[in-house]
């Protein structure tokens, strides 16, 4: 299948988790990627030596998405290497999991830093790089639409983007632009299980009609659909991929 052939698509947060893979799924579809990473360079490399091995066309750019600068200079990378930029995956995000009581100011800033104003500076930097007709997909979350405790401040960071989303949509529009996020159920990754128990896994799984926690694969074959011309009437649109739980 080549249904990205010779698109260049930059993945963010993209050694690890759900990036991960929608590096490998974009590269399977024809795309040349950039896998963005912040510290893990191993991971990266891993990522791309997959792709490599499979026929695909690869670097690893590292660079922190939560300052201005770096995300500049990662798109100037990007373009250097291959010349364009036609799709952007925000995949980069953390979850501090407290009571909004229990938290600092500066795991509040943290969280807004990585998850919200990530997001900004590479939706700003794509609105004046990116190529005619691309491609931009933010990962937001199903608990936007939930009312659970101790998500309070990863919510509220997911829901900024998905509003920044819709009105980008409006911005780009007229060059063949479209802008959508998104929003994953539980899924297995490294966050995701991180301080819960095979009793917290059953209950999240019942909560889904399909009766399972997501994997990352079920996110990554979304992100290409909305990456190809066959969702070029598709924007502005918050995606629910959560099994049904909601």
């Amino acid at each position: 299948m080549s249904t990205l052939h010779e698109k260049v698509a930059i993945i963010t947060g993209s050694s690890r988790g759900i990036g991960a893979e929608t590096a490998l799924t974009l590269a399977r579809a024809g795309a040349r990627v950039v896998i963005n990473y912040l510290q893990n360079r191993q991971a990266a490399d891993d990522v791309c030596l997959t792709i490599t091995q499979e026929g695909g066309k690869c670097i690893a750019v590292q660079a922190d998405v939560s300052k201005s600068a770096d995300v500049k200079r990662l798109f100037a990378t990007t373009i250097e290497h291959f010349g364009k930029i036609d799709i952007l995956v925000n995949s980069a995000g953390i979850l501090i999991f407290k009571q909004i009581a229990e938290f600092t100011d500066e795991e509040f800033d943290r969280i807004l830093d990585i998850n919200l104003k990530s997001i900004f500076y590479t939706l700003r930097e794509a609105s004046q790089c990116l190529a005619d007709n691309g491609r931009i997909i933010n990962i937001s979350s199903t608990v936007t639409r939930l009312m659970l405790p101790k998500y309070g401040a990863y919510a509220a960071s997911k829901g900024a983007v998905e509003q920044l989303s819709r009105i980008l949509a409006r911005e780009v529009g007229d060059r063949g632009i479209t802008v959508n996020t998104v929003s994953p159920g539980p899924v297995f990754t490294d966050m995701f299980r991180a301080g819960k128990t095979e009793e917290d896994f059953q209950r999240m799984a019942a909560m889904s009609s399909l009766g399972r926690i997501g994997e990352v694969d079920d996110i990554a074959q979304i992100v290409l659909f909305l990456a190809s011309d066959a969702a070029r009437w598709v924007t502005g649109q918050d995606i629910g991929a959560n099994g049904g739980m909601i």
